[in-house]
């Protein structure tokens, strides 16, 4: 599992691809939720597509001393900020992120400030935007650091994988979560994807090889075999 205090790349090269995921299909049918109703004051919004209402919670309330949990803007400290920004932007990935963060320096599901668990804003995130895959994949990081939860996991996993359309920093993200997972033979199959879509990034290869798991793709192996005798015989000349 990969450190919550590394997390901060990560999410970064997942928002990096996020304007690339266009899916709209539903993750089959949400259960009933005792994670409170989705209606606000304010809101709620979409953080990928109501960029003209974002401004006037994220000024006031996710602000970099937030996010980075300092203190509050309206609060001492930065729950009651963060709760707020996810009631208006349920899926705003930084604000869950941080929330993530928060819970863990405070060692409860509950953090100071914020009316709901973690899990409950999960809930309300992937309720309101099924289709969110962003979400989805910190949502598989917070059922990893839960240990018990794989099965879950593979389930968002997979169904990630089958609304990616051929996007390679998708591919580049599962296979780091599935090498989180200790899915080494999956988390492979993603990083050659990603490689033959151009990708150049080098976590999630040098991840397994560190767990000694990484292969060359099969084509590169057949042109390294193919360019060996040929260069033998090229030298002999």
């Amino acid at each position: 599992m990969r450190p919550m205090s590394s997390m901060g790349s990560w999410l970064g090269v997942v928002l990096i691809g996020a304007a690339l995921m266009q899916s709209h299909v539903a993750f089959g049918q949400s259960p009933p939720s005792n994670c409170g109703p989705l209606e606000n004051g304010y809101g709620p919004y979409d953080y990928r597509t109501d960029k003209e209402k974002l401004p006037i919670v994220l000024g006031a309330h996710f602000t970099p001393i937030v996010e980075q949990l300092i203190r509050g803007t309206t609060n001492t400290t930065p729950g009651g900020d963060i709760d707020y920004t996810l009631r208006a932007i349920p899926n705003n990935p930084r604000a869950l992120w941080s929330m993530m963060r928060l819970a863990e320096r405070e060692k409860t599901e509950k953090p100071s400030g914020s009316r709901y668990t973690v899990e409950c804003w999960f809930d309300r995130a992937l309720r309101f935007r099924p289709d969110d895959h962003v979400v989805r994949m910190l949502y598989v990081t917070y059922l990893t650091k839960a240990g018990s939860r794989k099965t879950e996991a593979m389930q968002h996993l997979e169904f990630v994988l089958k609304a990616t359309n051929n996007n390679p920093f998708t591919y580049f993200n599962v296979g780091l979560l599935y090498s989180d997972l200790n899915e080494y033979d999956l988390a492979l199959v993603q990083a050659h994807k990603a490689m033959e879509l151009g990708l150049t990034r080098v976590e999630l290869r040098d991840k397994l090889k560190a767990a000694g798991k990484w292969q060359d793709p099969a084509s590169s192996a057949a042109q390294g075999a193919q360019s060996g005798p040929a260069a033998a015989a090229s030298a002999a000349d």
